[in-house]
């Protein structure tokens, strides 16, 4: 009977799994960081033995990550935000040529990491405080035995400025600078033989004055302050345009309330030098911006780049190291449209890039003679908002690689004019998603169901009448059948399988607004992307798609309909009055029977459904669940509420696909368990805070009746508690107590029941197992789906704390498994094999390998043409799809199984039946000659 088990299993496992050649082949990846900081973002070479650069950016979502500039694949990544206690677009990172480290701050939060691998060097937490800014040291005192430099942190603690110099081995403290004066902390700069601290000191009136205090870099002591008159000017932090850090020359810069003048203090000197800005563009400024060297060798000149609503231009300036003074040297002209500009150093000369609408351009510092100009292969007109660049000399020419991050979360790289990547950082918020379906099927259904509404006769002319219209595409598909029978012959099944619904496309939509469509049979590539809405809280609470469109639906009533296929934006409908709760769906999605209806905060329809059998079952904002029906749908027909102390948190239903293949299971003694196949079906899940527990609730949505509670105690509320509902069957899982009571014990626990028809028409039995233990929490559930239902269903669960999605196949949890016992000879016969409390998620079960798919929010499954093979999407923070065959892929020719040696063994045979035929013919006459 062992020998049984085992060999179910080792049949069961593999159906889970896919070969490795399939993968990034059947499967794709979005791993996403999220948009690039302006300063946080730079090219870099982690190694001092190699030329080779990688791209660094600590994003608005605190995530720090390096990217491969060649093709844009992610290196690798480390979530900050989960260790600070600070708001978005909080973060800073810095890094140095040849140091293999990295430095990021977060809130209170300061980090090490390896710029080579992401491993985690050191960490500190600032008691008290947030990191106001922070700098690497170029000082050579600051290098360490082992290369690693050290950094300078600046920290606004209650009012309290604090300067840290921080070792680069291990982060601990080298010497503190504390600034009791009551000013405003501000920034940290540093040059060849000082380190300089910016803070803002409010005026008597009102502003603020610049002050700069010097500190020796060995032993943090004051060397001297000096304070600029900067009051009639800077009014907010936010007036000062630019501090300069590790660079020869650190440069201030301001402008004046009216923006006619740029004022540049060289830090250290008292000086303020003052030049004219010459807007020549009749429009307002409204962003200036500098571009300098971060290199101590670097030449003291820096750029000022000024953009209007139309159009931008650039001034290039030098610093006077003798003298402090600044001069404007040349300019860059105004251009209409958009542009975003980098510098770059190479040896002590410094380059700047520019990119427009149409061109990108390398102009050197020391004159205004243009070194290179490519006109963009692929112009954008997505405004362009900031960009990091790297040139290589080649002789009199160079050579530029800029990566521009554009305004709807486009992250492109551009080599000498061409893209050659582009990673999609505004899918890091998707809040919803949905299967489409193509505008050709939209017409055939169509013209199905036109069909459906005939007479027997009518119906066959209709048909014929659409099949003469067909023969039109006859030439174009006589033309392509070569090419279609050659690639079949000699393409293997895998990538041959468009024609089975392999290659639905997906439609995304995100939290700022967007909306795109994704290519599931293209590695998950981006066929559009629109601005749905102007938004950066977009709450979506439902995508329908019909054949052709979908409509995105949000909780304040308005909607918007765009086509599938281009992304044109069809219908609006304006927000109305009051906030809704969820959307409701009556009918299929087949584009006629498709109806929706909203559901308000306490529960009741916002808008009544015409449908006289249709009932609804909703839940309210203060935890009770409601069911309603067409004809009345002002006072619900019958409500739950769950005990005193309790609050639901998910009310989960069966998917809207669910075919049953079986209405019963055949037992090893040849009787029948008919299952019950109640399509109605609700699993309510509440919790108590107070008493640590937590009810599951099955509820008929017909009538309300309860059909099975269940409580468990000892549960944690703040871990995730996730449920899925199929067929007969139901599971959840939790953070617990092991025994089922409180105890010390405690840990992630999975159940599953079936339920099964019973002899009484007023109950149902209920087939339950103890808990399977499992390593990890689970934060969402969902099942499998194919078309006929016949294959093996797997249970898709999303494990956040190894940023995994594992689909265990459903026999591994079979309810019906015996306990403290070896299965009998008919419970083996039936598969079933004994109970193990822990149950240990196979590597075979892991769809997503060893990728690290983090924030998944919600997994999609959708059936196929195939049997054998479902879809499966999963969005959130990254987007990550593939297809499953759980019990393998039983109508799919197999991968050894070679298509051109069955063609040439039938042209051989046929060959020889047509050289052999004429030969036994002729020995048949001769033979009868001579009989």
């Amino acid at each position: 009977m062992r020998l049984q088990a085992a060999l179910f299993l080792a049949c069961l496992s593999p159906a889970a799994a896919i070969y490795p050649d399939e993968i990034n082949h059947v499967d794709f990846h979005h791993a996403l960081l999220g948009a690039p900081s302006a300063d946080s973002t730079f090219f870099l070479k982690p190694s001092p033995s190699s030329n080779a650069s990688l791209l660094y950016t600590l994003s608005d979502k605190l995530i720090v990550g390096a990217v491969n500039p060649r093709d844009g694949a992610l290196v690798w990544r480390q979530n900050v935000s989960r260790s600070a206690n600070s708001p978005a677009n909080a973060g800073l990172l810095r890094g140095l040529d040849g140091n293999d480290a990295l430095v990021g701050a977060a809130g209170s939060y300061i980090s090490s990491w390896s710029a080579q691998d992401g491993k985690l060097g050191w960490e500190n937490w600032v008691s008290g405080g947030v990191v106001a800014d922070l700098e690497l040291l170029e000082l050579e005192d600051a290098t360490a035995s082992s290369g690693l430099r050290d950094t300078v942190a600046v920290i606004n603690s209650e009012g309290t400025g604090i300067v840290k110099r921080l070792n680069g081995n291990n982060g601990r403290t080298v010497w503190e600078y504390k600034d009791a004066s009551g000013d405003v902390p501000f920034q940290v700069s540093s040059s060849s033989t000082e380190i300089f601290y910016v803070s803002l000191q409010s005026a008597l009136l009102k502003g603020f004055k610049i002050k700069v205090t010097a500190l020796d870099p060995l032993s943090g002591q004051v060397t001297r302050q000096q304070i600029l008159n900067s009051e009639a000017d800077v009014g907010t932090p936010e007036s000062v345009i630019y501090v300069g850090a590790n660079s020869a020359s650190p440069i201030i810069v301001w402008t004046d309330k009216a923006q006619k003048t740029l004022k540049v203090n060289v830090i250290g000197t008292k000086e303020v030098t003052s030049i004219a800005i010459d807007n020549t563009s009749g429009s307002d400024i409204r962003q200036i911006t500098v571009h300098a060297p971060h290199k101590l060798n670097a030449l003291p000149h820096f750029l000022v780049h000024y953009a209007t609503e139309t159009g931008a231009w650039a001034e290039v300036c030098h610093v006077d190291l003798m003298s402090g003074k600044v001069t404007k040297v040349y300019q860059l002209p105004y251009l209409p449209g958009q542009s975003a500009v980098a510098a770059s150093v190479i040896d002590a000369n410094v380059y700047f890039t520019r990119i427009t609408d149409s061109e990108a351009l390398v102009v050197s510092s020391a004159s205004h003679g243009i070194l290179g100009r490519w006109d963009l292969q692929k112009p954008s007109s997505d405004s362009a908002l900031h960009s990091v660049s790297e040139v290589v000399a080649k002789g009199k020419s160079v050579a530029v690689r800029s990566a521009l991050f554009r305004k709807h979360g486009d992250w492109q790289l551009i080599r000498n004019g061409q893209v050659e990547w582009t990673r999609h950082e505004g899918l890091i918020d998707a809040v919803a998603a949905t299967w489409a379906e193509s505008a050709v099927q939209e017409d055939l259904a169509h013209e199905l169901e036109v069909e459906g509404h005939e007479t027997v006769i009518g119906a066959y002319l209709h048909r014929v009448k659409r099949h003469a219209r067909d023969l039109q595409y006859l030439p174009d598909w006589l033309k392509d059948l070569p090419k279609r029978i050659l690639s079949s012959i000699l393409t293997d099944e895998v990538s041959n399988l468009d024609s089975f619904g392999v290659a639905k496309p997906v439609l995304v939509a995100t939290k700022n607004g967007r909306v795109y469509a994704l290519d599931t049979g293209n590695h998950g590539a981006v066929s559009w992307g629109i601005q749905a809405v102007e938004t950066s809280n977009w709450a979506v609470k439902a995508i329908l798609a019909s054949p052709g469109a979908a409509t995105i639906y949000s909780d304040d009533g308005s909607s918007v309909t765009v086509d599938v296929s281009t992304g044109e934006i069809i219908a609006r409908v304006e927000p109305s009055s009051s906030k809704l709760l969820a959307i409701a769906v009556l009918g299929a999605q087949d584009g006629s029977k498709l109806a929706t209806v909203g559901v308000n905060a306490d529960g009741s329809p916002a808008t009544s459904f015409a449908d006289e059998d249709g009932f609804l079952v909703t839940t309210s904002a203060d935890g009770r669940v409601l069911g309603w029906i067409a004809k009345d749908n002002k006072i619900p027909v019958w409500e739950f509420v769950p005990p005193s102390g309790e609050k639901l948190v998910k009310a989960t239903a069966r998917p809207a696909h669910d075919p049953v293949a079986s209405i019963g299971k055949v037992l090893g003694n040849r009787s029948v368990l008919y299952k019950y196949l109640n399509p109605n079906m609700a699993l309510v899940t509440a919790v108590n805070e107070e008493t640590h527990t937590a009810s599951f609730y099955l509820l008929d949505g017909v009538s309300g009746k309860v059909l099975h509670a269940t409580t468990q105690a000892g549960v944690d509320s703040t871990q995730p508690i996730a449920s899925a509902m199929s067929e007969n069957w139901f599971a959840y899982s939790f953070f617990g107590d092991v025994s089922g009571r409180e105890s010390s014990a405690k840990g992630y626990q999975l159940v599953i029941s079936e339920l099964y028809e019973s002899p009484s028409p007023t109950t149902v039995v209920l087939s339950t197992p103890p808990a399977f233990m499992i390593p990890e929490p689970i934060s969402h559930m969902a099942v499998t789906q194919t078309r006929q239902g016949i294959t093996t269903r797997l249970l898709l669960c999303t494990l956040p704390s190894s940023n995994s999605i594992v689909g265990i196949p459903r026999p591994v949890l079979d309810p019906r498994r015996p306990v403290d016992r070896d299965p009998t000879a008919a419970e083996a016969e039936e598969g079933l094999f004994r109970y193990a409390p822990y149950l240990d998620f196979d590597g075979k079960w892991y769809l997503s390998h060893t990728r690290d798919v983090a924030g998944i929010k919600d997994v999609l499954s959708s059936p196929t043409l195939l049997e054998s093979t479902s879809l499966i999407f999963a969005y959130g923070s990254d987007i990550f799809g593939t297809r499953a065959t759980p019990s393998q892929a039983f109508d799919i020719l197999g991968k050894n199984f070679s298509k051109l040696q069955l063609v040439l063994t039938v042209v051989a045979l046929g060959a020889g039946v047509a050289v052999l035929a004429p030969m036994t013919r002729r020995k048949q006459v001769n033979a009868l000659w001579k009989i």
